[in-house]
């Protein structure tokens, strides 16, 4: 991705959350001179990789494949000492086309809540042993409380206000209809790292092309300051 491609995203990411009335912690607002004269102990931060996240998951098509997510707070899996023992985000979904490819966690049990804007739609399948997708065996998860059963590649709809539990193993899929929507997350420790198996091959953490100065760090940029 360009440099300018993140900073694009991060800034429209910032528009629509102020839109829903939706603040940051303070750390979302830091540029990089900022965490640089402020004099202030990220070490927790950058432990936790609380912040911005902006990838295209090595798409090159940030536009069709990709995501804006901001993480609130997370722990360390290993560390229970470390963070908190469960993880939030925003996630900041472009209605024009963008989604978040197939992909499913091995430990991590997550809610997905529409908490502002267009619809959300999910795809899920549960994953098979091989890490394809099962075509055969229906996904039974619980949505907004009640346990459902689901066919093979069911398109599931949330409307702003509605989340879905999704638990390992299951792939999924997700992007907005009708406009730009709010999704939000609350899960398990997130582990960025080792913990999201995807069905095609895909960076979660993708290169970046310099091509305008840094705004606002990412989450796995800290070392910069």
């Amino acid at each position: 991705m360009k440099r300018s491609e993140i900073n694009a995203a991060i800034e429209n990411a910032k528009g629509l959350l102020i839109k829903y009335r939706i603040s940051l912690p303070h750390f979302g607002y830091l540029t990089l001179d900022g965490w640089r004269r402020g004099g202030v102990d990220h070490s927790r931060i950058a432990e936790t990789m609380l912040g911005w996240d902006v990838t295209d998951f090595g798409s090159g098509n940030f536009a069709r494949v990709g995501a804006t997510l901001f993480t609130l707070r997370n722990g360390v899996v290993g560390k229970p000492g470390v963070g908190t023992p469960y993880a939030e985000k925003y996630i900041i979904m472009d209605g024009g086309g963008q989604e978040i490819p197939f992909h499913y966690h091995i430990k991590k049990t997550e809610d997905i809540i529409n908490r502002a804007g267009a619809k959300l739609i999910i795809q899920v399948y549960n994953a098979a042993p091989d890490n394809t997708l099962d075509l055969c065996s229906r996904p039974e998860l619980w949505l907004d409380g009640v346990l459902r059963r689901f066919d093979p590649g069911e398109l599931i709809t949330l409307e702003p206000g509605q989340s879905i539990t999704l638990t390992p193993y299951i792939y999924h899929r997700f992007y907005a209809e009708g406009g730009d929507t709010v999704a939000g997350e609350v899960s398990s420790v997130n582990d960025d790292h080792t913990d999201n198996i995807f069905l095609n091959p895909t960076e979660r953490f993708t290169g970046i092309d310099e091509d305008e100065p840094i705004i606002h760090l990412l989450v796995n940029e800290y070392g910069l300051i």
